[in-house]
């Protein structure tokens, strides 16, 4: 059988599945937005678009207006609150439009008058005359992340707004806004391509740790721009075993890691919650068994350390407890190695919960002066 060679196409598949929505994000700084009704839930949307910088017209009576809307004018400039129902031409250069219409007759209007003025289009609890939708927001302005459930199920956005906050740390919003004021002065000292990318790489790792501290710092960064700087050492405890009780902020610290440094009792359900690419490597120790010399551990976090990695040593419930973190906290300092404690719930205060018992009993207690 003769097969034809297969000939060169530019036929490819799509680079992303269908999508409910299209999510965009709207500048609107300065450019004038309407919103119509006194109702709680408009002055919810007017205190969103307030926040976005637009010259916010609301037009709702008096009588009607909820007392929400009388603090957000005292505190924004950029709101002004006219005492009357909407018309037609209060729509004509707005940009937004939303709407808490008392029925489908007014919905129908306001949606037109939007049309009419180009301005894209909300009424609130009615789909049907909508151009957009208000998700759930995470803000860590000027880094802003918006869900959408297309209208499907609120709650479990606001569910998934939750456990994205719990991941995001607050310092991410001055890392954003560094990234921001950084970036020409960035592009001047570095060349497009390989150097400039390993920096913000760089950066965009560290903007899930601690916040910014000294600019110095940073313009070593630059300096630096695709070399690798030295890196830091974060000692993590896993817990007593439960992936569950994790701090958020140990979550973080593992996330953002190189290398994981773990011991023998650190359970897989917490290495499951370690950055994908992070290299583990188990040192754990037990008596009377094979296991890593303390030299060799300090040797491996301080080699790894000024090879630029960012180290977690993992330690079953706190790691401050027992395992030893004295001497290695010593050899990193004695190197002249950065490093830092995260907290874990120890194992015995973790038994005695499991347990049902209290570790302290009013009756039972002794004070001593």
């Amino acid at each position: 059988m003769h097969i034809l060679p297969r000939q060169p196409s530019d036929a490819a598949p799509a680079r992303i599945r269908p999508l409910s929505v299209l999510p965009v994000f709207y500048d609107l700084a300065g450019r004038r937005a309407v919103v119509a009704g006194g109702s709680a839930g408009a002055a919810w949307k007017a205190e969103l678009i307030a926040a976005a910088g637009a010259d916010l017209h609301v037009y709702a009576p008096r009588e009607v207006r909820c007392d929400e809307f009388a603090r957000l004018a005292g505190r924004e400039q950029n709101v002004t609150l006219h005492d009357r129902r909407w018309e037609t031409d209060d729509l004509r250069e707005a940009v937004l439009a939303v709407a808490d219409a008392e029925g489908e007759a007014e919905a129908e209007r306001f949606r037109a008058a939007a049309r009419m003025a180009g301005a894209a289009c909300n009424v609130i609890d009615k789909p049907a005359f909508c151009d957009f939708q208000f998700g759930a927001i995470v803000n860590r302005s000027p880094a802003v992340i918006g869900i959408s459930t297309a209208g499907a199920a609120p709650v479990l956005g606001q569910a998934i707004r939750r456990r994205i906050e719990a991941l995001l740390p607050p310092s991410l919003a001055q890392w954003t806004a560094l990234a921001r004021d950084w970036r020409g002065r960035v592009n001047d000292r570095l060349a497009m391509g390989a150097r400039r990318r390993a920096f913000w790489e760089r950066f965009s790792d560290r903007a899930f740790g601690p916040a910014p501290t000294e600019e110095i710092e940073l313009d070593r960064m630059i300096d630096e721009g695709g070399s690798h700087g030295e890196g830091h050492v974060a000692f993590v405890g896993a817990g007593p075993g439960d992936a569950e009780l994790l701090t958020l902020k140990a979550m973080r610290v593992l996330q953002a890691a190189d290398v994981i440094l773990f011991d023998d009792l650190v359970c897989d359900d917490v290495l499951e919650l370690a950055r994908r690419e992070a290299r583990r490597i188990r040192v754990g120790k037990r008596a009377g068994g094979p296991g890593c010399k303390q030299h060799e551990i300090n040797d491996m976090m301080i080699a790894l350390a000024k090879a630029g990695r960012r180290v977690v040593r993992l330690k079953s419930g706190d790691p401050t407890i027992f395992g030893r973190a004295g001497e290695e906290m010593e050899a990193l300092r004695a190197a002249g190695i950065g490093f830092d404690v995260v907290p874990g719930i120890t194992t015995g205060l973790a038994m005695a919960s499991a347990s049902g018992m209290s570790l302290y009993k009013r009756a039972a207690a002794e004070v001593f002066s």
